[in-house]
């Protein structure tokens, strides 16, 4: 799960294993695997990064 903040400046926690596709249009718009799209705030790369933290966390890597 990582914290995203949608664009009306509320934070949200987000499942990513469902994250299916994350788009900048320019706003950057999650696309989950049920076909919901949710904009936020982060950037495209703010929200990989996290996703990777989570990883890391879960699988007990350092990632860096």
């Amino acid at each position: 799960m990582i914290t995203v903040t949608k664009i009306n400046d509320r934070d949200i926690v987000v499942n990513c294993d469902l994250i299916e596709m994350i788009e900048s249009t320019p706003d950057t718009t999650l696309t989950t695997t049920t076909g919901r799209k949710i904009i936020v705030l982060d950037s495209v790369e703010e929200v990989v990064n996290k996703v990777i933290a989570y990883k890391g966390r879960v699988n007990k890597v350092k990632v860096e």
